[in-house]
């Protein structure tokens, strides 16, 4: 793929799933040097790993930490209907299993693991982290989809309908949408370059689709108090896809001691690669020292930890 540099290995591989697709997986690798960390990628509807996401996994392994991502079932360059998502709860599968397979390699154990999860992403991000509290580390939340905001909630009504309809016609396209480049990305050349993308999805959202992201975000809304992992929620003061006051709920209901909430004027919801340079360089700036600080901080709990061990007559492994 020509990503390769004198800092960093690139690799790509296919797994299967549980439902026999195969799905695409790409890795960014510190060269000549231990990964300080690991971040595992969760990409945002319609978007995927190896293209959209590279500049941010080039910024976070140019600085040490291994970057891992996946395309879900139905994204990017992973097999199953373009745009299509069936069941968000295979899709948050999928990943714990490809994610947690990396953690549990020998040369990654005990390495601090971070999620970073971009819209949709930050819904499987949180998901991920309440699936299995204790393994994750941190998370970094872009924009995240975790609750519907007041003035876009539907009708009992309009869900009673479409959740009927989703058992007739799951894969229409019939869901009217904006155009959600236009809204999402401000520089323009990023546009243009997710328009030529052809492994993003461009039409409309299909029902179940569009019902899926209504069941999810009604049962993370639901679950926000559960959120125990260390996390910084970064939001555009101009974000036209996301209600920045959903971000602020999750910062002010979740039970983590550990959160950070960041609000960056003029800026819309294409945080991680939308913006311009100079905006793009803030926002990593700010992901980049709040994961370097709970490395050191891991790194200094588990050193007290193990003199503790060692002094109490427990001899290290």
């Amino acid at each position: 793929m020509g990503q390769d540099s004198e800092k960093f290995v690139y690799e790509e591989e296919h797994v299967t799933n549980s439902r026999g697709l195969k799905l695409f997986t790409c890795r960014w690798i510190p060269r000549d040097r231990e990964a300080k960390a690991l971040v595992f990628i969760c990409h945002g509807y319609a978007m995927e790993c190896s293209i959209t996401m590279k500049s941010t996994a080039v910024q976070l392994v140019d600085v040490g930490y291994a970057v891992y991502g996946i395309d879900y079932e139905g994204h990017g360059k992973s097999e199953g209907l373009m745009g299509f998502i069936n069941n968000f709860d295979d899709i948050v599968d999928d990943c714990s299993k490809h994610f947690t397979s990396i953690s549990e390699k020998k040369e990654n154990r005990g390495k601090t693991r971070f999620l970073l999860g971009d819209s949709m992403g930050g819904a499987i991000a949180l998901f991920l982290h309440m699936k299995n509290p204790e393994f994750w580390d941190g998370a970094v939340l872009s924009a995240p989809m975790c609750k519907i905001s007041d003035d876009m909630r539907p009708h009992p009504v309009v869900t009673y309908v479409l959740t009927q309809l989703c058992k007739l016609i799951p894969t229409w396209k019939v869901i009217p949408s904006p155009d959600i480049i236009d809204l999402a990305f401000k520089d323009p050349d990023v546009r243009a370059q997710v328009r030529a993308n052809p492994y993003c999805y461009k039409g409309k959202p299909r029902l179940k689709t569009g019902y899926e992201f209504l069941r999810i975000s009604v049962n993370l809304e639901k679950r926000l108090s559960e959120v125990t992992i260390p996390f910084i929620v970064l939001h555009g003061e101009e974000d036209r896809i996301a209600d920045k006051s959903v971000s602020k709920d999750l910062y002010n209901m979740a039970s983590s001691s550990d959160k950070m909430f960041v609000v960056y004027p003029g800026m819309w919801h294409g945080l991680l690669y939308g913006e311009t340079p100079q905006n793009i360089k803030a926002v990593f700036e700010d992901i980049i020292r709040w994961m370097d600080n709970r490395c050191l901080s891991r790194d200094s709990r588990l050193e007290k930890e193990l003199k503790n061990k060692n002094d109490n007559g427990v001899p290290s492994k």
